[in-house]
């Protein structure tokens, strides 16, 4: 005699689930758990690093032509300068010391004296110590008014672009000395374009 269950029944029967099935739901929730920790802790670690270890910073405008071009990449050292200062030659970001700006803004530049250097401009050279700087980077001697001898005051180093033409570059022949709070890095490489990739 064949036997039929009732409705309500075979609805009961076909809600109830399987061990496997229940296995394959918790596997699947756990690889999601697992897979959103993973990308977390990623997120965490290249944002750390961004704040401590290294930054990716996009070159504005003409102040370090020929060395570097508008919108060249550059990978920027944010550690270096953790247990020693910068060294003359060094090519570093610092904020803008203008106090006439509202904004923060962040300058590129390349180290010219020390904290106990003299500084002089005269005759369209660059002089250190009394001594005329061989500076290979340059396109052309300092253009505009000179500047009388100073001393880079201690925790102070002087910058310059190095666009020495008239009115190329906003360093420290305007603003003064800037103090090594506001260096915030050593430009080590430039990444892109690919043609252009190397040290500096």
């Amino acid at each position: 005699m064949d036997y039929r269950p009732a409705d309500g029944a075979e609805q009961l029967q076909s809600a109830e689930e399987t061990p496997s099935a229940q296995s394959g739901k918790y596997g699947a929730l756990k690889s999601a758990a697992e897979w959103i920790q993973s990308i977390g802790f990623a997120l965490l670690l290249v944002i750390a690093l961004h704040l401590f270890v290294f930054n990716l910073s996009t070159v504005l405008g003409h102040s370090m032509e020929p060395t570097l071009k508008e919108k060249e990449w550059l990978f920027v050292n944010k550690m270096v300068y953790l247990w020693d200062g910068p060294s003359r030659g060094d090519v570093v970001i610092l904020e803008d010391p203008s106090p006439a700006d509202p904004k923060k803004k962040f300058l590129v530049k390349r180290v010219i004296g020390l904290p106990g250097d003299s500084i002089e401009i005269a005759d369209h050279r660059v002089m250190v110590n009394g001594v005329t700087t061989m500076e290979h980077y340059t396109d052309t001697v300092v253009e505009g008014n000179d500047v009388p001898p100073m001393t880079v005051p201690n925790g102070h180093y002087f910058v310059m672009g190095d666009n020495r033409h008239l009115y190329a570059s906003k360093d420290s022949r305007f603003f003064g000395p800037v103090s090594e709070e506001l260096i915030k890095g050593r430009a080590d490489f430039i990444l892109w374009p690919m043609r252009q990739i190397g040290s500096l």
